[in-house]
């Protein structure tokens, strides 16, 4: 049996676990996590949403990311959101902090987390306008829109009316080709 001591990473130890391993890892609480590879339906969706984003956040000045892109949300935990659009200046160029939209398609590997741990951690952007929880299997979802009250929880129907960018999305073309 091999021992191994676990302890909270600090940002930059964390960072270079990052740039020297071929497996993305979230962190949470200072703890990395590897993240598990996606299905094809997860990543056609992904792919179309950031096609459908481009040209509303490219009009806005806004940039879209995709899977792959990191974002810091607090000093010690760190996601890597399957899709976010930002605005304004990039905060780091490893990581960014200040999304306007965060999108996360649901597996029933990660839907645990995505509706609780990294709804609690996402709703505290004070950038952020829209949480978007996609459903994997089916068109569907939730839409977590900030309002002057806090963030008001939305079902999708047919289309998908977005604070950031502005603009207004068809599911059916989200989830074009899938399955």
């Amino acid at each position: 049996m091999t021992e191994r001591s676990l302890r909270p990473l600090t940002e930059e130890e964390y960072l270079a676990l990052e740039e020297a391993s071929p497996v993305r890892h979230e962190l949470v609480g200072g703890i990395p996590y590897a993240m598990a590879g996606a299905s094809l339906d997860h990543n056609l969706i992904v792919t179309n949403l950031v096609a459908l984003l481009k040209p509303l956040a490219r009009a806005q000045g806004c940039r879209v990311y995709s899977e792959t892109a990191r974002l810091k949300v607090s000093e010690d935990t760190f996601y890597y959101p399957d899709v976010m659009v930002v605005c304004g200046p990039k905060a780091h160029p490893l990581y960014e902090t200040a999304p306007c939209l965060v999108v996360e398609v649901l597996s029933p590997g990660t839907e645990a987390q995505d509706r609780r741990e990294k709804l609690s951690h996402y709703l505290r952007l004070p950038s952020l306008q829209a949480y978007l929880l996609l459903e994997g299997a089916r068109p569907g979802g939730v839409l977590y829109r900030k309002t002057p009250s806090g963030f008001r929880e939305e079902r999708l129907e047919e289309l998908l009316i977005l604070p950031c960018p502005e603009g207004t999305l068809k599911l059916e073309e989200i989830y074009e080709g899938v399955a």
